[in-house]
C-alpha cells in the first residue's frame, strides 16, 4: 500500500514537471512577427506585429493615427495632411496622395504605409506594388461612404496598430455625441431644407444619398434638398432657385476667403429664402470632408447652424 502511494506521488511529480517544462518551452518560442488583418472590403494584408514607423497617405488616416496616440510614429505624410494637428514639426509633408514619390518612400523604409483606397480607384492593380516588393507593408483604407464605415475604419486602423481599446474609445465618444444630437433632433417638429455646397460657383457641387454628409444632415433633423439623388451631385443655378432651401451650408473655406459672403452676393440669389433670412453658414472644410472621427465637429456645426434654437 505504501509502495502504491509512493508511486502515485512520483507520477504526479512527473506530470507537474512535464507541464512546467512545456510552459517554459512555449515561453521560449519566438514571438509571432506578423499578423493577418482584413478590412471591411474583404482585403487581407499581412502586417508586422511590431510597428515603429508609419507613412500616412490621406488626411483622414493621419487624423485617426494621431487620435490613437500614434502621432510620434508618423515619419511622413502627404501634402494634404500638412495641417493635421499632432504631427511632429519635422515630419515631411511633400508628396501627393496620387502622385507619391516611390523612391523617396523606399528610402524612408517605414514599417507600414496607410494609404487611401482612392489610389487604387476601385481597380485590381496595386500602384504600390514596387514599394511592397521591397518589404514595406502597405495597408489600404477603404473609402468611407457612411458614418458606420468611418467607425469601422477607425477600429480597423486601431487593430492594425495594436491599439484596440483606443479605437473603441474614439468610437464610443462619436456614438455618444451622435446619440445626443439625434435625441434632440427627434423633438424637432418642423424640419428645414438644406443645400450643402462642397464646391462653389461656377462649378457648384453637392451630394445626395450614399454619403456620410447626407446622413449628417438627416441626423440633425433637416432635409437634404438632393435627398432623391445618389452620390455627388452637380448643381445648376436654376435647380437651386427652384428648390429654394431654408438654409445654405458651405465647406468652401479653403477655396474662398469668405464663402458665405460669396454666396450671399451671387447674382439672382437674393430671392432665395436662405439668403433673405441670412441663413448661410460656413462648415469646417476638413471636419466635413475627411472621413474620420472629426466629422463630429462638422455634425455639431451643422446642427447649430440649421436649428440654433435647439442646439445652441
Amino acid at each position: 500500500m505504501k509502495l502504491m502511494k509512493k508511486g502515485i506521488i512520483v507520477l504526479l511529480g512527473l506530470l507537474v514537471m512535464a507541464v512546467a517544462l512545456s510552459a517554459c518551452a512555449r515561453n521560449n518560442e519566438p514571438a509571432e512577427t506578423t499578423r493577418t488583418i482584413t478590412d471591411r472590403d474583404g482585403y487581407t494584408t499581412t502586417v508586422p506585429s511590431e510597428i515603429s514607423t508609419i507613412v500616412s497617405l490621406g488626411p483622414s488616416n493621419a487624423e485617426i493615427l494621431v487620435a490613437l496616440g500614434l502621432g510620434d510614429k508618423i515619419i511622413a505624410v502627404d501634402r494634404y495632411s500638412a495641417d493635421v494637428v499632432g504631427l511632429g514639426a519635422g515630419v515631411p509633408r511633400s508628396f501627393g496622395i496620387m502622385d507619391f514619390d516611390v523612391e523617396y518612400i523606399m528610402e524612408l523604409m517605414p514599417d507600414i504605409i496607410f494609404a487611401t483606397d482612392m489610389i487604387r480607384a476601385g481597380g485590381d492593380d496595386d500602384p504600390m506594388a514596387p514599394i511592397s516588393a521591397v518589404g514595406i507593408t502597405v495597408v489600404y483604407v477603404p473609402i468611407s461612404a457612411s458614418i458606420a464605415a468611418i467607425m469601422e475604419d477607425i477600429q480597423f486602423i486601431a487593430n492594425v496598430m495594436g491599439t484596440y481599446d483606443a479605437g473603441q474609445a474614439i468610437i464610443t465618444q462619436m456614438q455618444t455625441e451622435i446619440d445626443r444630437i439625434a435625441y434632440i433632433a427627434a423633438t424637432i417638429s418642423a424640419p428645414r431644407t438644406v443645400y450643402f455646397e462642397i464646391s462653389p460657383a461656377p462649378w457648384m457641387f453637392s451630394f445626395g444619398q450614399g454619403t456620410f454628409l447626407h446622413e449628417m444632415i438627416e441626423l440633425v433633423g433637416a432635409v437634404n434638398i438632393f435627398a432623391s439623388q445618389e452620390g455627388w451631385v452637380g448643381v445648376s443655378e436654376e435647380v437651386l432657385l427652384e428648390l429654394d432651401p431654408d438654409v445654405i451650408l458651405t465647406s468652401s473655406g479653403e477655396i474662398l476667403d469668405d464663402p458665405v459672403a460669396e454666396i450671399m452676393g451671387r447674382p439672382g440669389f437674393d430671392i432665395l429664402t436662405a439668403v433673405q433670412n441670412n441663413s448661410v453658414f460656413e462648415i469646417d472644410t476638413a471636419a466635413s470632408n475627411q472621413p474620420s472621427h472629426n466629422i463630429i465637429i462638422a455634425l455639431r456645426q451643422i446642427a447649430e447652424a440649421v436649428f440654433p434654437e435647439y442646439f445652441l
